[in-house]
């Protein structure tokens, strides 16, 4: 970090020995290796940092959603298996293997072309067959597949190493539409049983699926949001001990008695009743704070909670502590913990009308991280 950026009173900070508990967490309960997630820079947590650090803790595999986000992870020395868990381009397909990532395949004409590039290298590919059972993005249907996995099976240039889907609703602990793709995935693998061969990696279940479905376990698992502390969805049930390992934090900048009446930020949407102290927080929807939090936000400030009031800005947006004290460069926690007070990702997603997906995977890079822990 440099020394100009290393002074802006808004960061990130992340403890990776949050991480590490939740790894040792989630490996415990579900009893099978773990594929870590660290696609949309680690949910917001810091892509290289944090995959160099499930590394050091001796994560099974890591999973990402680009070639580019698993050659970044290569050139930083991580060196455990890589899933590339998105679509494929052929003219990409070279990349994935020089680099010894593993390639999600997802169609018969995607078989085809990752045999190709890798017979032009001569070099073997490694796959995971990708099986729709119910989101209908990518992936062969679960009804039709048979074909695809013969022609995996038959591959002379791809090693089939795992085979997989994805779950749309384990997320919710009710639905039972978990249990439908469960039969659908594991249809789809017995055609692999049937021709005698050795039954490739099954792995199906993500952080909901790992919470609730312990059926759908099988011989790995994919935990994404969970592994940095946070539920995926507010009927999620928190049957493992998770921590939350990212906190935003900021400083006050700025303190102003608004009068009544006086309306705060852009579109005049909001003027208090009557007098009260304003102060100003220096970041914003520029940084990924969502906008969406204008006037119904809230931030703690000496261990209470203060609102947010009127637009949220690109850079700052002002916050009403009423009667209160505050002074400049007076710690702002806006996700984490202050004295006994706390405001989680869970909280702030409430409140913007969203998932707890979208706020951390917002925060973006023009907010500087710190690193504690491990």
């Amino acid at each position: 970090m440099s020394d100009l950026l290393s002074q802006r009173p808004t960061r990130i900070k992340v403890d990776l020995d949050a991480i590490t508990h939740n790894l040792r967490a989630i490996r415990t309960h579900a009893g099978v290796p773990v594929m870590a997630i660290v696609k949309a820079n680690a949910y917001g947590h810091g892509l290289v940092p944090v995959g160099l650090h499930l590394q050091a803790c001796g994560v099974e595999q890591l999973g990402v959603a680009f070639v580019e986000e698993g050659i970044a992870l290569r050139e930083a020395g991580v060196t455990v298996p890589i899933l590339v868990l998105g679509g494929i381009f052929g003219p990409q397909i070279a990349q994935f293997i020089s680099h010894d990532l593993e390639i999600t395949v997802s169609s018969l004409d995607k078989l085809r072309q990752v045999e190709t590039a890798a017979q032009a290298l001569g070099r073997k590919a490694v796959i995971h067959l990708k099986i729709d059972t119910g989101m209908e993005r990518i992936g062969v249907h679960s009804y039709s597949c048979r074909p695809f996995i013969e022609a995996a099976m038959a591959s002379r240039w791809c090693e089939l190493k795992g085979i997989y889907s994805h779950l749309a609703c384990a997320d919710d602990p009710a639905s039972p539409m978990t249990g439908q793709q469960l039969e659908r995935f594991l249809g789809a693998c017995a055609h692999i049983e049937r021709a005698g061969a050795p039954m490739p990696l099954r792995h199906l279940a993500n952080s909901g699926g790992v919470l609730h479905f312990p059926e759908a376990h099988l011989d790995m698992v994919r935990p994404g949001i969970l592994m940095y502390g946070v539920l995926p969805d507010p009927a999620s049930q928190a049957t493992i001990n998770v921590r939350a390992a990212l906190s935003l934090v900021s400083q006050v900048v700025y303190f102003k008695v608004v009068k009544a009446g006086h309306p705060v930020s852009y579109g005049a949407t909001w003027a208090p009743m009557a007098d009260t102290r304003v102060v100003t927080i220096p970041i914003g929807y520029g940084d990924g704070y969502p906008r969406s939090l204008s006037s119904c936000g809230q931030v703690l400030i000496r261990g209470k909670q203060h609102p947010l009031v009127g637009r949220v800005c690109m850079d700052q947006f002002m916050v009403d502590i009423g009667g209160d004290s505050a002074w400049n460069e007076d710690e702002v926690i806006l996700i984490g913990h202050q004295a006994d007070a706390t405001l989680t990702t869970e909280d702030l997603a409430l409140a913007a009308g969203t998932i707890p997906y979208e706020i951390l995977t917002g925060l973006n890079e023009r907010i500087p991280r710190e690193y504690r822990g491990g």
